[in-house]
């Protein structure tokens, strides 16, 4: 192995937050800090490499793209698993594919963190300070509402949407829940009622999604249950861009038929600056921050080192299976 590529590190962290130094000496590490979309550019760019480090699913490899890799010996990506990879293919080409480790649950921190901006105010409230004006006037939802006795939607109880519903529980909400598979008695384990999708969406004063993407569930939340909710009502995504319609979504966010939206993830990223998202009212926006925390990155730098280590030592650690 001579050359390692880290991919999209758009914060430029990733050598000073890993153990690098541990690695050989003639091991040369390269550094992206840009997304590379077109499959032809990112050819040229990534040929020269024997092993990938991907952030996450930040840059997807397909079966097209790994074919055109002949000298890439070992992909990795951050976390235990990553849909945007095509193991199969992967190993059918001889590449070894790995994982990382990760630290707690983050993507709950920032889903909190957008229903409460929401619920409050508070990205407004913050501007209207900075403009030289004490508590912002005549806005819709210049006078907050607290979560205390408000009904939390969760769709998708695992294990991040379980942790989000006990911190409702914890803030004095009534929980309820959704998915596919879930049952009475697994909502109740958490705390949660378990009710019908429609029911959720006309109950719920804060809906939070928390599923994976796949083909039945790309797009579970459309028209039809965006048309159901309260016009006061909030719905939050932390989990993939594309759970949601996007067009429903900013037209039901344009003609103010919801309350507002909190969106980590989108269908296109990096989002570019013309996205109509960005011009839609009560909304609060971050870019795609719910893995993204010290501790996380630590653990995700740290398990590439030693997946690489472990490779040279001819005896790859976390290898992934389609």
């Amino acid at each position: 192995m001579t050359r390692l590529a880290i991919l999209d590190d758009f914060q430029g962290v990733a050598l000073e937050m890993g153990p690098w130094d541990r690695l050989p000496a003639d091991l040369q590490i390269e550094v992206f800090q840009d997304s590379v979309k077109d499959q032809g550019a990112l050819v040229a760019r990534l040929l020269p490499f024997d092993a990938i480090l991907g952030i996450r699913e930040r840059t997807p490899f397909p079966a097209a793209l790994l074919k055109r890799l002949p000298n890439l010996k070992l992909l990795m990506t951050t976390g235990e698993r990553n849909r945007a990879f095509d193991v199969a293919a992967a190993n059918a080409l001889g590449i070894t594919t790995c994982g990382t480790g990760s630290s707690g649950a983050p993507t709950v921190d920032i889903t909190w963190g957008l229903i409460i901006s929401l619920l409050r105010d508070l990205p407004a409230q913050t501007a209207s300070l900075r403009a030289g004006t004490w508590q912002a006037k005549g806005q819709p939802n210049s006078v907050g509402t607290a979560a205390e006795g408000l009904t939390l939607g969760v769709l998708g109880l695992g294990k991040l949407g379980s942790r989000v519903a006990k911190v409702g529980q914890a803030l004095g909400m009534k929980v309820i829940a959704w998915s596919q598979n879930l049952t009475a008695e697994a909502a109740e384990k958490v705390g949660a009622t378990r009710v019908e999708k429609d029911e959720l969406f006309a109950q719920a004063d804060v809906v939070t999604l928390h599923m994976i993407l796949s083909d039945r569930s790309r797009g579970i939340v459309g028209a039809k249950e965006l048309g159901l909710m309260k016009p006061s009502a909030i719905i939050v995504n932390t989990s993939r861009g594309p759970l949601i319609d996007q067009d429903a979504l900013i037209a039901a966010l344009t003609e103010k038929r919801i309350g507002g939206a909190g969106l980590d993830v989108f269908e296109e990223e990096p989002m570019p600056l013309t996205h109509p998202l960005l011009a839609c009212p009560n909304t609060v926006l971050t870019p795609h921050l719910g893995y993204v925390s010290r501790q996380n990155f630590a653990a995700y730098f740290e398990g590439g080192v030693e997946a690489v280590e472990a490779y040279l030592a001819d005896q790859p650690i976390r290898v992934l299976t389609p």
